[in-house]
């Protein structure tokens, strides 16, 4: 991994790689046509419940904005982590490790959410390895950032929420366009692209789950020939 520490040349940040003609951003990939949205939404007062309670009972993990466009937007934005899963004991934490499934394990926090848990066994996914709700209750933004700069990393995740109230966006940070996403769960470059969420009056939360797709769903997703990032990307532009 390029390890990513405070101090570090903020130049690392805004480095650009070469992509597909075919790409164009910002974009990002639905999967709601993959996945069972109903299900997804029946979950909606149960996970922010759920939140609730995780907060009167629970130390508070911190999201952490490293990668993020602007160097005077906050390290730190305040916007709170729920981990469903972290790497075993004795295993270091490495943000280019998400997907080596064999590294995770769950946590006891995701026995609170064991109907969110249930969800997630049925998404397209072999193997899982960092699984997180991400939320905010107090109208605070995430900056536009991005996960990390190794462009031939493309990790199989999918972002999703029970509702739409969460302002989540991807960026073409050269021509400032801001593409909302608009549906319950989405795959995005999250690399060559820059991403983030406005404020929200209330408490807005999302899941993310990262791992291996199965075989069948990777059958689906075209490839590109190089910048693999890149290629939740070239599966938008090109569907």
């Amino acid at each position: 991994m390029k390890a990513a520490a405070v101090g570090d040349d903020f130049s690392n940040n805004l480095e650009q790689f070469e992509v597909d003609s075919r790409i164009v951003y910002p974009s990002y990939k639905s999967f709601d046509e993959f996945i069972d949205v109903p299900r997804l939404r029946s979950l909606d007062a149960y996970i922010a419940d759920g939140i609730k309670r995780h907060i009167e009972t629970q130390k508070e993990d911190y999201f952490i904005n490293y990668y993020r466009l602007d160097e005077n937007t906050p390290y730190q934005p305040g916007v709170r982590e729920i981990w469903l899963s972290r790497t075993k004991p004795g295993t270091p934490y490495d943000y280019l490790d998400l997907d080596q499934t064999d590294l995770w394990e769950r946590t006891e926090a995701a026995a609170e959410f064991s109907l969110l848990m249930d969800f997630i066994e049925t998404l397209p996914f072999k193997q899982k390895g960092r699984m997180l709700i991400i939320y905010d209750d107090a109208g605070l933004t995430v900056p536009a950032h991005r996960d990390h700069v190794e462009s031939e990393i493309c990790h199989e995740f999918i972002w999703f929420r029970t509702n739409l109230k969460k302002p989540f966006y991807v960026l073409n940070h050269e021509t400032n366009e801001k593409k909302y996403v608009e549906s319950h769960s989405a795959w995005f470059d999250s690399v060559n692209q820059f991403h983030g969420s406005d404020a929200y009056d209330g408490l807005s939360f999302s899941i993310r789950v990262d791992g291996t797709f199965t075989d069948e769903f990777r059958k689906l997703i075209p490839k590109p020939e190089f910048n693999l990032a890149s290629m939740p990307s070239l599966w938008a532009c090109i569907s």
